[in-house]
């Protein structure tokens, strides 16, 4: 019987799962993607979940890679997620922490952020998404040049197939041309440099190398701006929707050696590396970056709310405290909802070490399995990842490094045939993309890689290479 156990309104007469169909192609406008699929072929439907699988309106479970968009740590179904909301709700269901305002769930939000946070990082303000966050980071970075007596650092220095956000501002300050095609080029004052993706770029250059090479054209590209005008560079500590591209060892120590020597600030973009994802609180302390922002989002409340957050560094609060009124605000930023809702979700975290587990346990176990079938199948020619993320490249020639290409469709194939088999991965290029719940057990992974498996190869099929 295809008829959802739950429905919406609850007076509603059941729907079936072709009902909810049609309603969401008369309606719904889905973000990234092309609405002739959704005429075409109808949405997947999804009602439930529970750990790690998401369940669709016919019952099916299928086990989610993907963590959501790369934020439900915790997993799903978690009760004192949803008890701290509602015991927040009925005592204070809103207030706004403008004019001299605050709650209490914002304020121990803040305070425990304060400890888990690089040294320095002891001030925070609260967005509703990484979008928001990066927004933030955008004025906050140009005002406090301003405050400093230096109102021509302005312009923002990021990385090709970076994803900062969705809003005009922050999908400039990314690096994904599509996004940049869609609105007519990138805003003034934001520029990039490329992405330290050795497997792609490095030609016959070791990663060492070439690690060196992509930091310097940080360097290259302030001298060619003029120091004097550059405010910021922003990037991830491990680049999430570009593919899981992790730097070489010599990338992030040479890129703030350049950052110090030029009084340029750094920005680390933590909204999907924050909280365990990487086997540590956050990307920076699992890589060693010293930043001076860090919007975080995603993890934060493990998706069961939108909340983000800005990390300011002291010396850059010391600057900021002087200047007078901030003139930035959202009308929910800090709601207090989704504060104790991250605060809950912080909690498990902590209680059940997931964190730790994720750097010595989970994390390696996921890496090696990729490892292995890296190693053994055709199709593929990298396995790259930090702890509970990573990607697998997808090649034509493993001795030459060549990548399939767009028309090969590839990675979508993959991914396609991953979801009709049980699983949701991420297709991103040509990769397949990976990056479930901290929750996940051991035999969970075994099954991810056996489907994983026969997509590829299914894939590998299809392209006749098998």
């Amino acid at each position: 019987m295809d008829t959802l156990t739950e429905t919406w309104p609850r007076n509603e007469a059941p729907r079936t799962t072709a009902d909810w169909q049609a309603a969401d192609r008369a309606h719904h406008l889905h973000s990234f993607t092309d609405p002739a699929v959704i005429r075409d072929k109808g949405s997947r439907i999804i009602t439930g979940a529970e750990g790690c699988h998401v369940i669709e309106s016919d019952g099916r479970r299928i086990l989610d890679g993907m963590a959501g968009l790369w934020c439900v740590n915790v997993g799903y179904g978690r009760p004192e997620l949803a008890d701290a909301a509602h015991a927040q709700m009925t005592a204070l269901p809103y207030y706004n922490n403008h004019f001299q305002s605050a709650t209490p769930s914002m304020i121990a939000l803040a305070e425990v952020l304060a400890e888990l946070t690089p040294d320095g990082i002891n001030h925070f303000t609260f967005a509703n998404s990484g979008s928001e966050a990066n927004e933030v980071i955008i004025r906050l970075a140009r005002y406090y040049w301003q405050l400093k007596g230096q109102p021509h650092k302005r312009t923002i220095i990021s990385r090709t197939l970076a994803y900062h956000g969705s809003t005009v501002a922050t999908s400039s300050l990314g690096g994904m041309p599509l996004m940049h095609d869609n609105d007519g080029g990138v805003l003034p004052q934001i520029t990039h440099i490329e992405h330290p993706h050795w497997y792609v770029n490095g030609g016959d250059l070791t990663p060492a190398q070439y690690g060196l090479k992509a930091a310097q054209a940080l360097e290259a590209r302030i001298l060619e701006l003029g120091a004097d005008t550059v405010a910021a560079f922003i990037a991830e500590p491990i680049q999430g929707a570009g593919g899981v591209i992790v730097p070489p060892e010599t990338y992030w120590p040479e890129i703030q050696r350049i950052c110090k020597t030029y009084d340029v600030l750094l920005i680390a973009d933590e909204v999907i590396c924050g909280f365990g994802r990487t086997g540590s609180w956050f990307g920076s302390q699992t890589i060693g970056i010293e930043p001076d922002f860090m919007p975080m989002a995603k993890g934060l409340s493990s998706g069961y709310i939108p909340v983000a957050a800005v990390g300011v560094h002291d010396r850059i609060f010391d600057v900021i405290e002087r200047g007078g009124l901030w003139p930035h605000g959202y009308t929910y930023s800090g709601h207090p909802v989704a504060c104790a809702v991250a605060l809950a979700n912080i909690a498990i975290i902590k209680r059940e070490n997931l964190v730790a587990r994720v750097r010595d346990d989970i994390g390696p176990y996921f890496q090696s399995r990729l490892e292995d079938l890296a190693q053994s199948h055709p199709l593929v020619g990298e396995r790259r990842g930090v702890g509970l993320m990573a990607a697998l490249q997808l090649v034509r020639n493993k001795a030459t490094r060549e990548v399939c290409t767009p028309e090969d469709n590839a990675a979508i194939f993959c991914r396609e045939t991953c979801y009709d088999k049980g699983l949701i991965a991420r297709a991103v290029g040509q990769s397949m993309v990976m990056s479930p719940p901290l929750t996940i057990t051991r035999n969970e992974i075994n099954d991810m890689v056996a489907i994983l498996t026969r997509a590829l190869d299914a894939t590998a099929q299809k392209l006749g290479y098998i």
